[in-house]
């Protein structure tokens, strides 16, 4: 009977590694669980901490292992300690796609000797049995080594087991920081942990972090009100948006628009001759998702688009915009995808009390979902051979997440290059899981955060939270459906305001245009968003050579963003406090430190408002009393600061903000200062 029960108890233990003692915990980064990736960009650093210790007094050995997805070997970084067990390495991935990244642990066995060793010696105790170890767990070492390192090893061991060398000579070798670095390399096997997961990055190119959008509708680039445009006029309209620094160039849908229950002028219910309806009200009998509306032109003229848009630095971003009219083919060939009525009719889209019904949902839960979600798969990867690398989707959160994560998935690991922007106003946590789920950038609350405290504690979120791993904000201060109470009632002064902040706050912002750059800001309804005469129901003609544009602010504004690494993150963001609630302070600062630039604005767009702004001199590498020059790049005046409290007044009607590069003085060999 006892022999009986020792069997059991061994039999239990057969699932134990008893050997296996390091543990690896609280692995960072890592979005829920590593369910989701975190997200780079290429040559972006991924900086990986884990907790890593054992029980007792061994030294522990702990690596980072990552690979490429087309990989099969892992590349290893040996960790190096930030105190209390807490570890650290550092990789930069360098291809576009997907990277699994963890953390290996062991016992340092020869590294737990050496320091019993160093103490030994301090104490002028005997060492001769010592060496004796040190020598089997280079032996050791060297049976699990390759070729080259098994021979030094060897001799590593020899060194400190024979009797001919003196005690200091063996001691050295020893202590040899280079032989303990050789000796770690070659764990015992049994010793070794891995972290339970296998984490991931998903690596995009720049223009995910780093990206300057310009919204137009190309039915209104033609030269007059009363002719519909063409993707030939959006093309001729390309140098104008390229002179003032936009590299992408995002359109609403160009597909045919449907006539059934088509919008009319401001949103009315009932059309009247002419007009053109709205462009989400996709598909007619012409065609559908993979159609170009007939009065905008043809596919040849789609590829001349973008075509003479990468000859200017642009890339098309197409709307992606799930949603079908009456009209559309999918109604007639595919009635099952769409939601039907106990009377049998197809549901329009509603958003109490709102209603559009010129519009159709998709049902994505149908019965026949997967040739759904094929067909709209298929549809991506149609715009894709036509030559689109982004895509803004139109309203993500209606459709399932299941959706977004599999065919974005799908995309991009066939063409990681494609950039995919949520346009999803909606929860914070439903945003959220959409960035988790795949896509590339986000629109943001930043369109109704008007006051310093929302400012602070929205953009402090958005890039020192965790969720600034996955999530990367796309700042626009308005859109076709969004006109803020703060530019309609600030005015021009509010516009260059409110353009300064999305420029500068964030790595990548956006501007619907040419409205933005004419500050037009009439509202339909006292109270509504909705811009009156908005170009979403009608053609629009615009004047561009205005004397009062903002066009020459905006280009100052891109240039100064593409010569300051500085704005192309969004990590290095810090605010600063200044005592006037109407005057924002902060600083942005490359991942380098090179870089550094300071903000700061006026949030009240109709008095002059001033203000000591409190700034560490040590933050920016300056002594206490340290004179410097601070430059303003949006207006060029230079001014001298010293210590960490300074004055400054903006006017709004004038110089509305301030954005400053910090220069030294320096002292030369003709004994004379200047600021550089």
């Amino acid at each position: 009977m006892p022999r009986t029960l020792k069997k059991e108890k061994l039999r239990t233990l057969d699932h134990i590694r008893g050997r296996a003692r390091v543990v690896i915990e609280a692995v960072e980064p890592q979005v829920a669980g590593g369910r989701f990736a975190v997200k780079r960009v290429q040559g972006e650093p991924v900086i990986v901490e884990a907790d890593v210790f054992a029980d007792g007094h061994n030294a522990v050995a702990c690596e980072l292992l990552y690979r490429h997805a087309s990989e099969s070997s892992w590349q290893s970084l040996a960790m190096r300690p930030l105190g209390n067990d807490r570890w650290t390495a550092t990789f930069r991935p360098t291809q576009l796609g997907s990277y699994h990244f963890t953390v290996s642990g062991s016992i340092d066995a020869f590294e737990t000797w050496r320091l019993e060793l160093v103490k030994r010696f301090e104490a002028q105790q005997d060492l001769a049995v010592a060496m004796l170890v040190g020598a089997e767990l280079l032996s050791a070492a060297a049976a699990r080594a390759s070729k080259l390192d098994a021979a030094n090893l060897k001799d590593a061991a020899e060194r400190l087991a024979g009797p001919k060398g003196s005690l200091e000579d063996r001691y050295r070798v020893a202590t040899d920081p280079m032989l303990a670095q050789l000796a770690r390399r070659y764990p015992d096997p049994e010793t070794v942990e891995r972290y339970r997961e296998e984490l991931s990055v998903r690596v995009d190119r720049e223009r995910a972090r780093f990206s300057t959008w310009y919204e137009l509708f190309p039915r209104s680039c033609a030269d007059r009100a009363d002719r519909h445009g063409t993707l030939r006029d959006c093309a001729a309209r390309l140098p104008y948006i390229a002179s003032m620094g936009f590299d992408v160039v995002y359109m609403p849908p160009i597909h045919p628009i449907g006539k059934a229950f088509r919008k009319g002028r401001n949103n009315t219910l009932d059309a009247q001759p002419g007009d053109v309806g709205s462009p989400w009200a996709i598909g007619d009998a012409s065609g559908g998702h993979k159609a170009i509306h007939p009065e905008l032109g043809t596919h040849d003229d789609f590829r001349h688009l973008v075509d003479s848009a990468k000859a200017h630095g642009i890339e098309i971003a197409l709307d992606l915009a799930y949603q079908c009219s009456p009209d559309h083919p999918y109604v007639k060939e595919h009635p099952e995808w769409f939601v039907h009525r106990p009377d049998g009719s197809i549901q329009y889209a509603e958003n109490p009390p709102k209603k559009y019904q010129d519009i159709y949902p998709l049902d994505f839960e149908c019965p026949d979902w997967q040739a759904l979600w094929s067909e709209l798969h298929s549809v991506i990867e149609f715009w894709i051979d036509k030559g689109v690398q982004i895509f803004r989707v139109d309203n993500p959160h209606t459709k399932p997440f299941p959706f977004w994560e599999w065919v974005i998935g799908e995309v991009q690991r066939t063409h990681p290059e494609i950039i995919f922007l949520a346009e999803a106003f909606t929860r914070p946590k439903v945003m959220h899981r959409l960035a988790k789920a795949g896509f590339t950038q986000s629109y943001t609350y930043f369109t109704w955060r008007n006051t310093k405290q929302e400012l602070i504690e929205y953009l402090t979120e958005l890039t020192q939270a965790k969720s600034r791993e996955y999530f990367r904000p796309n700042l626009w201060p308005n859109t076709p459906d969004i006109l803020s109470g703060y530019l309609q009632y600030g005015g021009r002064a509010a516009f260059v305001t409110r353009i300064v902040l999305a420029a500068t706050l964030g790595a990548s912002y956006g501007i619907y245009g040419p409205v933005y750059e004419l500050v037009e800001n009439e509202p339909r309804d006292p109270g509504g968003e909705e811009y009156l005469n908005s170009e979403k129901y009608e053609l629009r003609n615009a004047d561009l050579g205005r004397a009062d544009s903002l066009k020459d602010l905006i280009t100052r504004l891109n240039k100064i963003r593409r010569e300051s690494p500085a704005l192309q993150c969004d990590w290095g963001l810090r605010f600063h406090p200044i005592d006037n609630e109407q005057l924002i302070a902060y600083s942005k600062s490359s991942e380098d430190g090179t870089d550094t630039i300071l903000v700061i604005a006026n949030l009240d767009p109709f008095q002059v408002q001033s203000g000591r702004l409190e700034l560490a001199p040590e933050l920016f590498g300056l002594a206490a009393d340290e004179a410097c020059q601070m430059h303003d790049l949006l207006s060029g005046a230079r001014y001298i600061w010293r210590g960490a409290s300074n004055y400054v007044s903006l006017d709004p009607q004038g110089v509305a903000a301030h954005i400053f590069k910090l220069r030294r003085r320096v002292r030369t060999e003709r004994d004379f200062d200047y600021f550089t």
